[in-house]
């Protein structure tokens, strides 16, 4: 593998749970020797793609990511109104919010918006989940064409599962998740996307399921769909469908 290809495969380590990693470790996860992983990381280290945690061996990412970071955010006209609108549904309801992106069979939140209830949830911003077990997930895999969603999936074990669970959230226009990825933590998520780009976005609340009644569910998801509603006007998505209560088939 190049350089260039080992930098990235580096940070992506610290998209998998990972918070600070040593060159032993580098070496050992990535298969490389020990002399080459302590060469790669220094050269990471200079350019600041990495920085070191005081006076130990561990390694974080370094200032620089921070600045790509918000330079991806801001690149996305659909990623800042979408932030807009989970902010100002996370202030009126004091749950956390996120925007969330899909990667393959993938999804991460990008930005989130730490909630004000006494109960609240903490934020994950860039852990990475599968995508059929999350509410943000399944809202973004119900915009794909069937045929795009199981040639996605295809192989998988739990296709049978899978593909029923996103067509029941094409049709209500909404994705909730109960305790699946976190006990004692429940989500509701819509996805809107812009056409000119090719963008989709997933918003999303989440919360301690033991907080909020079903009553109080529906009216975040009516609240959600009406944000997501404006957005999908803005930008012109043709496939953006509003939550539909009629159409549940989820608890």
């Amino acid at each position: 593998m190049s350089t260039l290809t080992n930098a990235a495969e580096v940070l992506r380590l610290f998209g998998s749970g990972c918070h600070a990693i040593t060159v032993t470790e580098v070496g050992a996860r990535l298969g490389l020797p020990k002399a080459s992983a302590s060469r790669l990381m220094k050269a990471m280290r200079e350019c600041g793609m990495l920085e070191t945690i005081g006076d130990s061996r561990q390694h974080r990412p370094g200032a620089m990511m921070l600045d790509l970071a918000a330079a991806f955010r801001q690149s996305s006209s659909l990623m800042r109104d979408a932030a807009e609108a989970v902010a100002a549904v996370t202030r009126q309801y004091g749950h956390t919010g996120y925007i969330s992106i899909r990667i393959g069979q993938e999804v991460t939140a990008v930005v989130d918006f730490e909630g004000t209830a006494a109960l609240r949830v903490v934020s994950n911003i860039g852990q990475h989940l599968p995508a059929h077990l999350a509410a943000t997930g399944r809202a973004l895999l119900a915009r794909l064409p069937e045929t795009d969603l199981a040639a996605l999936y295809a192989g998988h074990s739990d296709l049978d599962t899978i593909l029923p669970r996103i067509a029941a959230c094409r049709a209500q226009g909404y994705s909730l998740s109960i305790q699946e990825t976190t006990p004692g933590v429940e989500g509701i998520s819509v996805a809107v996307g812009d056409p000119g780009t090719g963008e989709a976005v997933a918003l999303c609340l989440v919360y301690p399921h033991a907080v909020v009644t079903p009553q109080d569910r529906d009216a975040m998801i009516a609240a959600l769909g009406a944000r997501a509603a404006d957005l999908a006007q803005r930008f012109g998505d043709p496939i953006f469908r509003a939550p539909d209560f009629s159409n549940r088939t989820t608890p």
